[in-house]
């Protein structure tokens, strides 16, 4: 049974798993961060930008 546990103890298997696991949810937390400081911005230029389009005449010859 000792062994077992020494075994076990010197097992560094799922320490890269969790490194992993730590870091993508730190990226996605980032992204997140990310989206909701500069969403409601890109959200007030694109209608800005709509309200421009649909307020043009188009020509006709």
């Amino acid at each position: 049974m000792f062994n077992y546990f020494k075994r076990f103890h010197a097992q560094d298997d799922g320490a890269i798993t969790v490194d992993w696991v730590v870091l993508t949810a730190a990226i996605i937390g980032l992204a997140l961060a990310v989206i909701a400081t500069i969403g409601d911005g890109a959200v007030d230029h694109s209608n800005s930008v709509g309200n421009r389009l649909t307020s043009q005449e188009i020509p006709e010859y």
